[in-house]
């Protein structure tokens, strides 16, 4: 319980934390206070709630696991006493999946904020280009020597635009076939099997 804990601790700050940078955007709830002086607001509550909870529940839990494996001479009480404390971990817990779940239930994915994000970051193709590189040389495609420095020198420390990338990528000497396969490619786009891996998974 204190494993899960964690790992939702960890999901709530990083939902945190993609809320705060426009990411994901709350679902105002009609009649709410957003803050208590500035009214345009709407708080991630939830997640922080759900984060001070899982806290307590593991706070509770640590000490739990530190306690009840040590006796002194098999007439230790100390263990009943603090046994009486299990299920508030657990309803610290629990009360955190509600929040958690309550508030997924209010957000909304910012897609023009992600894409926007996206189109400025055109390096992150970098990893795909290699790919593509190492395959064209395993295939007896020529030239194909040292895919992740030549990646490097072109992406490392500098932003690389849509221009710059596929002028890069029709300087390697890819097949045809790959050549085209990469300059259709944007950061958009570069998804693998994302989708049939969430439809998998419904």
């Amino acid at each position: 319980m204190a494993r899960f804990n964690r790992i939702l601790h960890n999901v709530c700050t990083d939902i945190w934390s993609y809320i705060s940078i426009g990411y994901f955007a709350q679902i105002p709830v009609a009649g709410a206070t957003g803050s208590s002086t500035m009214p345009h607001k709407v708080n991630p509550i939830r997640f922080e709630n759900a984060e001070a909870n899982l806290e307590i529940s593991n706070g509770l839990l640590d000490t739990l696991g530190a306690t009840l494996v040590t006796s002194r001479w098999q007439r230790d009480l100390t263990d009943s006493s603090s046994q009486r404390n299990i299920g508030v971990a657990f309803g610290h817990s629990l009360l955190a999946i509600s929040n958690v779940a309550k508030g997924l239930d209010r957000l909304d994915v910012a897609e023009d904020v992600l894409a926007a994000d996206l189109d400025t970051n055109w390096e992150v193709l970098g990893e795909a280009i290699q790919m593509v590189m190492r395959a064209e040389a395993i295939a007896g495609v020529e030239g194909m020597e040292n895919p992740y420095e030549r990646l490097k020198d072109l992406t490392r420390g500098q932003r690389v635009d849509a221009a710059r990338m596929q002028e890069f990528v029709q300087g390697l000497g890819l097949s045809p076939e790959a050549e085209a396969r990469l300059l259709a490619l944007t950061p958009g786009r570069y998804t693998g099997i994302a989708n049939q891996l969430v439809d998998h998974l419904k």
